[in-house]
């Protein structure tokens, strides 16, 4: 999405670009409240608000979509207002948001993903983690992926949550996944699913894993399914967890005693589930009908074929080096292993890509060059979130630099280090996307926070999202196409 600030004699507009619900809620909601004559634009590539908390969170998580909520109560602020169907760096330029506004945020995530570059990636059925992600939530960019569940054996490359997704709504039953708002073209084609067997491959060890203990947990619980960790992977586990008993620890290595806590409690329970498995756990998993099981210390070589279709992925197998007992470095050996399977997702990291030419953007990183939040040699341009730091971290990391930009802000306000003069705020907007056939609509009510159960009919060529049960009045149009227009709420 996207926010613009505006700050003239009178009165503030900033305008901020982001993707994400739980950057703009805080951002967006911090410059109002430091400031009484603030007022922000919110920018979004999408129709509609939400942004990566709508599209790229779980169905079966909803807990994590209560971010909403504050989304909606910064909304409901006179001074917050809503434009749609803009894409910065396409319908508007960064230099035309600056000349309009006093500052300009961007927080647009990490569009992009991280590729393996080994044979046979190009496959239809070698899939983005990220695009299954949208195409379950009903990103409309993704809705017609082609996902293929026709296989019984899936690898999924990563051990990171976003990983741990994928699996989970690979292997919960229909019965369950139709008590969440997953897109119902996704439902569709996971009732037809043959998938069993999920392999769950990491390059580094148990020690390494990405992936938090609330997923662990959760995939631990599935219904009808079992883990496979095996002993050999994790049975000195426990000496790391108690910290003592272990060479490194003997050799003075303090790491072992100094384990974080979040770290040992995950560590304790990839043990116990392969090593201590209570008695109701071992009878539930004997007659289970499907299985996930953590692969460790192997990097994919190559994604084998037959005739067009995956039939596997050759892996080398890996030794892991370096004194750091939890940041360690994968090498791969001459040694290789093959795993069969009919479908492969890749889910191995996130990458930020420039919107405009004029960003100074490093693309090694994938980050927009700044501190502190202030895009360097562009004063009144700031950034937040993954595009500043990289993809690290959860919704509270990413909430907090929100927070941080939006006191950055201020504080230029205050100093007097950004100008207000002859900023017009939106009005460019409106006049570049009228000028482009675009109708201008715009939707006075409040935006209903109890309602949000839109995803089973979102697509991109319709408007069937914005009916009645998601804002308190209707468009009243007859369904065009959501690309001629510029969606408005303030």
């Amino acid at each position: 999405m996207y926010i613009l600030p505006r700050l003239c004699s009178r009165h503030l507009r900033q305008v901020l670009q982001k993707s994400c619900s739980r950057n703009l809620s805080t951002s967006s909601q911090n410059v109002p409240h430091g400031h009484p004559a603030a007022k922000v634009d919110i920018l979004e590539k999408l129709p509609v608000p939400f942004g990566l908390v709508r599209f790229g969170v779980a169905p079966d998580h909803p807990e994590v979509k209560n971010v909403i909520h504050t989304f909606t109560n910064t909304a409901r602020n006179e001074r917050c207002t809503f434009l749609g169907n803009v894409e910065v760096g396409k319908d508007v330029s960064i230099e035309e948001l600056q000349g309009a506004y006093t500052a300009v945020v961007l927080a647009y995530g990490a569009d992009d993903d991280r590729t393996l570059a080994i044979k046979g990636e190009k496959n239809p059925n070698v899939i983005s983690a990220r695009s299954f992600v949208g195409w379950f939530n009903g990103l409309p960019q993704d809705r017609d992926l082609n996902v293929d569940l026709d296989t019984e054996n899936v690898v999924i490359l990563g051990h990171g949550n976003v990983a741990l997704d994928v699996a989970r709504i690979l292997l919960t039953p229909i019965s369950v996944l139709k008590k969440t708002d997953i897109s119902q073209h996704a439902l569709d084609a996971l009732s037809r699913s043959r998938v069993r067997k999920v392999y769950l491959v990491g390059r580094r060890g148990p020690l390494q894993v990405a992936f938090t203990i609330k997923e662990l947990r959760e995939m631990i619980k599935l219904p009808d399914c079992r883990p496979v960790i095996h002993k050999d992977d994790v049975k000195d586990l426990n000496k790391v967890i108690e910290g003592k008993s272990h060479k490194l620890y003997e050799q003075g290595h303090q790491e072992l005693k100094n384990l974080p806590r979040p770290r040992k409690r995950l560590t304790d329970l990839l043990y116990r589930t392969s090593m201590e498995p209570s008695d109701t756990n071992s009878q539930l998993w004997a007659q289970a009908s499907k299985e996930w099981e953590l692969r460790f210390r192997l990097t994919p070589a190559e994604v084998t074929e037959t005739e067009g279709k995956v039939t596997g992925v050759k892996f080398y197998i890996n030794e892991l080096q370096g004194d750091d007992l939890v940041n360690k470095i994968a090498k791969a050996t001459s040694e290789t292993e093959d795993i069969q399977c009919g479908l492969v997702f890749r889910s191995i990291g996130y990458k930020s890509i420039p919107i405009d030419p004029c960003l100074p953007f490093d693309k090694r990183k994938g980050i927009i060059l700044n501190k502190k939040g202030r895009v360097e040699n562009r004063p009144g341009l700031y950034c937040s979130g993954w595009v500043s730091t990289g993809p690290v971290g959860v919704i509270l990391n990413t909430m907090t630099w929100g927070f941080e930009t939006g006191k950055v802000i201020l504080k230029d306000i205050e100093d007097g280090a950004i100008s207000s003069e002859g900023k017009e705020g939106n009005q460019i907007i409106k006049d570049k996307m009228l000028s482009k056939g675009s109708r201008d609509k715009r939707l006075k009510k409040k935006v209903r926070s109890e309602t949000y159960n839109y995803n089973r009919t979102v697509d991109s060529t319709s408007t069937d999202y914005l009916k009645d049960d998601y804002f308190e009045n209707s468009l009243n149009v007859a369904k065009p196409a959501a690309s001629q227009y510029c969606m408005y709420i303030n």
